[in-house]
């Protein structure tokens, strides 16, 4: 407990330090990090942006990066031995290349679990990431025509 109460005054430290510039707390997560869950989350981060160049990066949550376009696509999140890219509407999404590996059971989020030493198929999350905005599109369209 000790050890998250002093994660979360770091991140406010960071938070108060940098403004509320989304992008430049992302980049001082990754720094702060300086181990293979920051070269990661830089990964993943840069494969999201190159999938989607109009994503929008958020901090949310004290201390969770967000991407979103027209809705949540998925946050980044960091723990000890995981990175976890959870899809906010994951169950929604079709999978073909199996990249899903957590919170299967849920009605709604689906999530990826990075490992050390982990490689991630590029490609398919790219095209999960772009199903994602897809998928978050249309149902924006659909909630103009209710209107």
């Amino acid at each position: 407990m000790k050890k998250a109460t002093t994660i979360m005054k770091k991140n406010d430290a960071v938070e108060a330090n940098e403004g509320d510039n989304p992008s430049r707390l992302i980049d001082a997560k990754i720094e702060e990090l300086s181990d293979w869950r920051g070269e990661t989350l830089a990964r993943v981060r840069n494969l999201i942006r190159q999938a989607d160049p109009d994503v929008v990066e958020e901090w949310k949550w004290r201390g969770v990066p967000v991407w979103s376009h027209a809705g949540i696509i998925c946050t980044g999140e960091t723990y000890k031995t995981v990175v976890k890219l959870t899809f906010a509407k994951g169950a929604s999404l079709e999978d073909p290349s199996g990249l899903f590996n957590s919170s299967l059971e849920g009605n709604t989020r689906r999530a990826i679990d990075i490992r050390e030493g982990e490689t991630i198929d590029e490609e398919a999350l790219k095209a999960l990431i772009r199903a994602a905005v897809a998928l978050n599109m249309s149902k924006k369209a659909a909630g103009k025509v209710k209107s």
